[in-house]
Parts: structure tokens; C-alpha cells; sequence
């Protein structure tokens, strides 16, 4: 059995087209049936429900499909792992899926991995926490950043990063911006727009506002901190987000963004890598880069000792 044949048969069964498959595969259409027919020789077993087009995978081919992802990936990260220990670094592309709320702190970690391998490249993927752990159980991802301590994943390996907080953004203008603070109550008066990233997400906000005796409903949601940038501009709108929100959006006259207080709420963001021995080259690699980003303190150097958001401290009533 072919290395080239089972990444042929991984990429098919991941197109369900034969024709798309090959373009990837960068080989004829012929050229690649004829592939997965050898792999079925070899294997003695049909692995594909075939008409005049691909129509499913057999019983067996599932599970040929889950042992090949597996195969595939080892062979990738022996390959980077010899290639790396000759050039010096990584090589490859690392993988990383995001929840959007902890795109913010994601250049931290390629910060540190770009300045130790520099011969590699960075893919980041904006996905949801329940995406996240298909990915890694697939070998889509090397790892992913999102909520340790709310409806955790499983079969991950965790190392927190930082705290997230909320916090309360709104034109400068609007009547809560001389505020040092603003309550849960008083934001749920306001016409919103969230950020909703998944399920989970929304939960945990729904969670402090009921917590506070209090129901959020959003005029506006998006799952984009872009789509909620343009509405607070837009200046009609207010948001609550993660106070991590200020380090790409803050610094600007007419944008202010106050504590979320009764309650405050802290939980912690952090990076996950699929729980298996041994683990990747890239995924050591980017297990060592998050132990080293010192995610926490590199905000609290933005926001101040406190991890205060910009303008917090600005035109206090």
C-alpha cells in the first residue's frame, strides 16, 4: 500500500467527486481511480459505492477513512519532524482553529511560532468550539483556542492562555460612556449587537444576564467581531464583547468600552491539542509557543496592570 494511494483515497472520500478530487490530488481523473483500485486490491476490500459517479463510502471504507487520517497525519509529522531537525524548525503549515472571541490573542501564539520556525506557514480558521473538536479528532487542525472551563472539550489536552471578561462598547457619545462601569441590567436596556460565535457562547452570556435577573435579546447578532465593529460605528447600537475586543478595535476617539459589572465574569481561553501519544512535531511546537506567549500579561501590557479596556478610566462620572 502506497502512501499517495490512501492520500487519494482520504482526499476522495473527503470531496465525494472524483473529478474535484483528482484536480487536488493534482493527477488525471484515470489516473486516480485507478489508485483507489489498487488500495482496494491491496486491502482486499470495496471501499466505494461506485455508479458513473461517487455515491458513499462502504462500511469498511469508513473505517479505512478514519485509520487513513490517522496514517496520513503521522506520516506528515515524521516528514516535518526529520525535514525541521535538517533545515532547523518546522516546516509544513501549522492549522489552528479559533472561536471568533479569541481571535484577538491568536497573533501572540504566531508571534512565537513564526520567530522559531520560520520556514513554516500559519492557517487560521474561525470556528466554533463544537467544530473545533471534529477537526481535531479528523487531523484537520494541530490545535485550537477557545473556552477551557464552559462545557470543556474532550480527549484535549489543555493550557490556558488568559482571562476574558466583558466589557461594554458604545460610541462616545452615548449616555453610558462617562461610566467607569456598566450593569448587566443597564446593557440589556440598550439596543444590542452581539457577537455569536456558537451555542456555547451564547450561553455563557445568557447565563450572567439570568444570573443578574435579566434576559438578553440582541437586535442584531453576528459572528464576526467585523459585523459588530460597523454597527458600533454605525453609532445607533451597542455591544457587549469580550474586553479582548479593545486590543484590534480600541484606541479610537469615538469608541469607549466600560467594565460589565453585577456580575463580573472571568473565564479562561486557552489552547487545546487532541489527546494522543505522541503528539505531533507541530503540535510540541505549538504546545512550547503557547507555555512561552505569556498571552495574559501581553494584555495586561495593552490594557494596563488591571487589564483594563482603553478609555476605561476616561471622563469617570
Amino acid at each position: 500500500m502506497l502512501i499517495r494511494h490512501l492520500r487519494f483515497f482520504v482526499t476522495l472520500a473527503e470531496e465525494q467527486h472524483f473529478g474535484r478530487a483528482a484536480e487536488m490530488c493534482n493527477v488525471t481523473q484515470p489516473t486516480l481511480s485507478q489508485a483507489i483500485r489498487k488500495l482496494e486490491e491491496d486491502l482486499n476490500l470495496a471501499l466505494i459505492v461506485r455508479s458513473h459517479r461517487f455515491m458513499s463510502l462502504t462500511a469498511e471504507g469508513e473505517k479505512v477513512l478514519r485509520w487513513g487520517r490517522q496514517i496520513l497525519a503521522d506520516y506528515d509529522s515524521l516528514h516535518d519532524d526529520l525535514t525541521g531537525k535538517i533545515r532547523g524548525g518546522m516546516t509544513g503549515t501549522l492549522r489552528l482553529g479559533v472561536i471568533p472571541a479569541a481571535m484577538p490573542s491568536v497573533s501572540f501564539l504566531s508571534e512565537q511560532f513564526e520567530a522559531r520556525n520560520p520556514l513554516a506557514e500559519i492557517e487560521v480558521r474561525s470556528m466554533s468550539s463544537r467544530a473545533i473538536q471534529k477537526a481535531l479528532e479528523a487531523f484537520e487542525i494541530d490545535g485550537g483556542l477557545t473556552y477551557l472551563d464552559n462545557e470543556p472539550l474532550e480527549n484535549v489536552r489543555r493550557f490556558p492562555l488568559y482571562h476574558e471578561r466583558y466589557v461594554f462598547a458604545c460610541r462616545s457619545d452615548h449616555p453610558f460612556a462617562g461610566r467607569t462601569a456598566v450593569t448587566w441590567a443597564e446593557a440589556v436596556t440598550q439596543p444590542l449587537c452581539l457577537l455569536s460565535d456558537d451555542m456555547q457562547n451564547r450561553r455563557i452570556l445568557n447565563g450572567i444576564a439570568a444570573s443578574a435577573g435579566v434576559e438578553l435579546r440582541p437586535k442584531v447578532v453576528s459572528n464576526s467581531f467585523l459585523g459588530v465593529a460597523s454597527h458600533l460605528r454605525n453609532g445607533h447600537w451597542c455591544a457587549i464583547v469580550p474586553h479582548t475586543f479593545g486590543f484590534v478595535f480600541g484606541g479610537t476617539e469615538d469608541l469607549v468600552l466600560r467594565d460589565m459589572v453585577e456580575p463580573v465574569h472571568r473565564q479562561v481561553i486557552g489552547l487545546v491539542l487532541a489527546d494522543r501519544s505522541p503528539q505531533s512535531p507541530m503540535a510540541l511546537a505549538l504546545q512550547d509557543c503557547a507555555e512561552k506567549a505569556d498571552v495574559e500579561r501581553r494584555f495586561e501590557t495593552v490594557f494596563g496592570a488591571e487589564a483594563a479596556p482603553p478609555g476605561a478610566g476616561r471622563g469617570a462620572a
